[in-house]
């Protein structure tokens, strides 16, 4: 039997520099890489010379290029993709779908249904994907720039009308309720599934240029909570696609209201998320500018508590507080009657929660405590998920006070309403609060809460 030719692989330079980037040895990528994989349920038993071989050129198999840019992007504190670190094979060269804000709606729609599909199939380069830094920031130059689509009206395929348009919103509005109710980790499967199921067949249908400006409208509200979900769940990479795609079906429904709200209301959220201030207050500024002669007062408001978030991160209490008043003030004149059904959820409840997390950021443990307590007070009892945010926010403005024992109290009762929740989002607001609780580990409240919440967790 004649000998299997060789075959030349050229040495992975990209991952080279990003690992003497990231000032990390061989053998501490390895380790890296083994307890990110395990986070995503993945045995990974790779060591240096693992390491070596990829330096190499050798492209390794399944989900492991994306473990291994996460892993990076950790390290290096920022996004970073399949692309920069040399492994985007032609299969994996699609784990860019999603992240264009594309400029015709033909290739709209074939990337958002290609997004949808690959979600429901749980395609590798999905499953644990990392934000991509520079399309935080990008999409919105583009919303800004690009006027709605001349013409979006279709025909061919079956006929969509206003009842499938309503049926969409109706679906809709009932998995946000189930989604306040038990958290993402129930509702999300069913909404990506419906997505790809239904609705990508209503976008390939034929339909009327009203009908047509209504369905994207629709659609772009469900996008963008399956990209809120995504969050949720614990997979901002994945909720940035969702953002980018719900913000250009807003473009192709003409809506520049609801494209300031998915700039302002989510992608600001998950710069939030992720520790980047400065995209924040951008997200936010760019979603005032491009809705300013469309956006209701309410709409206005929670554009510039948005803006505020950013701020307070960066620990800018003058252009906080300046923001923070616009906010107010605008929600003074707010006129529900007049608001999109897109914000008629942000009263002065969620106002009060932003401007807690403001107060918090910046450290002032007492306003943020009398906003956190406004909030808790307004909010219904069935968004039981914003609740159990707010009375953390609350445990830990008692705790910038010093005040340990109402802190531990208030806390142990975000854990009871948290238990009965899938919530990433929530999970990693009392994480936030624990690793707070840390210099006063011998206090007996704090072992009080600490055993309250491994009872919880039993």
């Amino acid at each position: 039997m004649a000998a299997r030719p060789l075959v030349a692989r050229e040495p992975n330079e990209r991952l080279q520099q990003l690992i003497q980037e990231a000032g990390c040895s061989n053998a501490g990528l390895a380790r890296r890489v083994n307890l990110c994989g395990a986070e995503h349920g993945l045995d990974l038993r790779y060591d240096k010379t693992s390491v070596a071989r990829w330096l190499r050129g050798q492209q390794p198999r399944g989900q492991a290029p994306a473990v291994i840019a996460e892993a990076l992007g950790r390290k290096l504190g920022r996004g970073v993709t399949v692309e920069e670190i040399g492994m985007a094979d032609g299969k994996s060269l699609s784990s860019a779908v999603g992240l264009q804000f594309a400029p015709s709606l033909a290739a709209a729609l074939e990337q958002i249904c290609e997004l949808w599909r690959s979600d429901v199939g749980r395609r590798d380069f999905l499953a644990g994907a990392t934000v991509a830094a520079s399309a935080l920031v990008e999409p919105s130059r583009d919303w800004l720039i690009t006027p709605p689509d001349p013409v979006v009206a279709r025909s061919g395929g079956t006929r969509v009308g206003p009842a499938d348009v309503a049926a969409i919103r109706a679906t809709t509005q009932m998995l946000v309720d189930l989604d306040h109710r038990f958290g993402s980790g129930h509702v999300r499967p069913v909404v990506v599934h419906y997505l790809n199921s239904v609705v990508s067949g209503f976008l390939g249908g034929s339909y009327r240029e009203e009908t047509g400006r209504q369905l994207f409208g629709a659609v772009a509200r469900l996008t963008e909570l399956a990209g809120y979900m995504a969050v949720d769940t614990g997979q901002p990479g994945l909720a940035q696609r969702y953002y980018i795609q719900a913000l250009r079906l807003a473009q192709a429904a003409d809506d520049r209201g609801y494209g300031g709200y998915v700039l302002a209301a989510s992608m600001s959220h998950l710069a939030a998320t992720l520790g980047n201030p400065r995209e924040i207050a951008q997200l936010a500024r760019a979603a005032q500018e491009g809705a300013r002669s469309v956006a209701t007062p309410t709409a206005m408001a929670m554009f510039y508590a948005a803006e505020a978030r950013g701020h307070a991160l960066l620990g800018d209490a003058v252009s906080c507080e300046l923001v923070a008043s616009r906010a107010l003030e605008a929600m003074e004149r707010r006129n529900p009657e007049e608001d999109p059904d897109w914000i008629v959820h942000f009263d002065e409840a969620y106002l009060a929660d932003e401007l807690a997390h403001c107060h918090r950021d910046l450290q002032q443990g007492e306003q943020a405590e009398r906003y956190a307590r406004t909030a808790l007070e307004l909010h219904p009892a069935h968004r039981v998920r914003r609740r159990a945010v707010d009375l953390v926010l609350l445990a830990t403005a008692q705790l910038q006070q010093r005040d340990l024992e109402r802190a531990c109290e208030t806390g142990a009762e975000a854990v009871r309403l948290l238990s009965g929740l899938r919530s990433n989002r929530g999970v990693e607001y009392l994480d936030d609060f624990r690793s707070r609780l840390e210099p006063y580990r011998g206090h007996r409240a704090v072992r009080e809460f600490h055993a309250r919440m491994d009872g919880e967790a039993a």
